[in-house]
């Protein structure tokens, strides 16, 4: 199997929109064979007929406006405002728009987003979501059991191929890497590796931001962590797994799931994130909490999310005019503010559309950062979900 290694600089985070490319996620292997979804799951009803498949189809932006203006409201589930910049984008989408936002359980995991498409399948109401944005695994699986509808943005033909389903289906958001987030007032000999985590002083301090049987978030964390302890192998999670027994054991790892609010307050000093989130959280909190993110010294992993559309959508229009927001400059730019590198950051950089301000505050830490490719993505995930509560027994909640 093969994978890729790189040194997260700023630099290298710059290259890496052409890098992830060549050694991330090689998409199209998984979806190329696979021109329609599967069946649809005996219990759930017949898809309504999908709307169309790009803006030239929708009569063009001002038609496409007009009537997810006439379908009023937008369901978006799982994205709280603190979450790669999802804050600003959601505002500047409502103040464009004039669309009314139902904001779905915004602490919800990826897995939790699946199970709401199916749950509210025929559902007219704003419970049930129009888009989700989940971790990459549940985007294939949410394609081969007929969630999704497909839909090709404007700037379609500058998301590279391979960070893409070839018909539409799901395509990359952004990604980012695993680190440390801090809480310094509170710890004082602030780890910088993933072997200081296992030091007594650090009992009761240190917890995970997912829960790693359901969200990218915490699988991610323990996949970082096997792939840092393990010489930088990514083809085995075992050392990942054993490390946070270890934790567990020790009384170190708590089942608290981690949020902003409890690292500022101090209730998980330290935790496991994505440095998008924990950057952000940094800033957010710069003036009365000393917050800070350590990328880990032997190594850390990368992750990739993606964006797709309901095949239940009762909103499709409203549904399709996100995505093309979020996909447009502007939304593109609204993540990378928030340190997402989003999946155009190429046709940005070639444009010179990238803002000064917003390159000089990108990271600046040279690590070793693992990109997976598809087949281990798919093998590696499924061992930490199934693996989780028999080897390490903790409740992340």
């Amino acid at each position: 199997m093969s994978s890729s290694k790189k040194k997260l600089s700023r630099r290298a985070f710059i290259a890496m929109g052409s890098s992830i490319v060549g050694g991330m996620l090689l998409m199209p292997r998984v979806t190329m064979g696979q021109d329609s979804p599967t069946a649809t799951p005996a219990n759930l009803p017949p898809a309504p007929a999908a709307g169309p498949i790009d803006l030239n189809a929708a009569g063009g932006m001002d038609a496409l406006v007009a009537a997810a203006q006439k379908e009023g409201e937008l369901s978006v589930i799982a994205l709280p405002d603190d979450w790669a910049n999802y804050g600003e984008l959601k505002k500047g989408f409502l103040a464009k728009y004039n669309l009314k936002l139902n904001d779905l359980n915004p602490d919800g995991s990826s897995a939790d987003e699946i199970e709401a498409i199916r749950s509210n399948a025929g559902n007219k109401g704003p419970q049930n979501p129009d888009v989700i944005d989940v971790g990459f695994i549940w985007g294939k699986t949410a394609k081969e059991q007929g969630l999704l509808q497909p839909y090709k943005v404007a700037g379609w033909d500058t998301i590279p191929a391979e960070l893409k389903d070839a018909d539409g289906y799901w395509y990359a958001d952004y990604y980012g890497t695993m680190v440390f987030e801090v809480n310094a007032d509170v710890v004082t000999n602030v780890p910088q590796d993933w072997s200081d985590l296992l030091k007594p002083e650090y009992k009761g301090q240190i917890a995970l931001s997912g829960d790693p049987t359901a969200a990218a978030q915490g699988i991610y964390s323990v996949w970082a962590a096997a792939y840092g302890l393990n010489g930088n192998k990514l083809d085995d999670v075992s050392a990942g797994l054993d490390f946070f027994k270890q934790l567990a054991e020790s009384g170190n790892l708590i089942a608290t799931l981690a949020k902003p609010a409890t690292v500022a307050k101090g209730e998980t000093p330290i935790t496991l994130r994505w440095d998008y989130n924990a950057l952000s959280n940094r800033d957010a909190n710069k003036d009365t909490v000393n917050i800070q993110i350590v990328y880990p010294k032997s190594g850390s992993i990368a992750g990739v999310y993606i964006q797709a559309i309901s095949a239940y959508s009762p909103r499709p229009n409203a549904a399709r005019l996100w995505m093309e927001y979020l996909y447009s400059d502007e939304g593109q730019l609204g993540w990378l503010k928030g340190y997402a590198k989003p999946a155009r950051f190429d046709d940005l950089q070639t444009r010179k559309a990238i803002p000064d301000d917003i390159m000089a505050n990108l990271p600046n830490s040279g690590i070793s950062v693992g990109f997976p490719d598809v087949d281990m993505i798919n093998k590696q995930l499924d061992t930490i979900k199934s693996s989780w509560s028999s080897q390490v027994g903790v409740t992340i909640q």
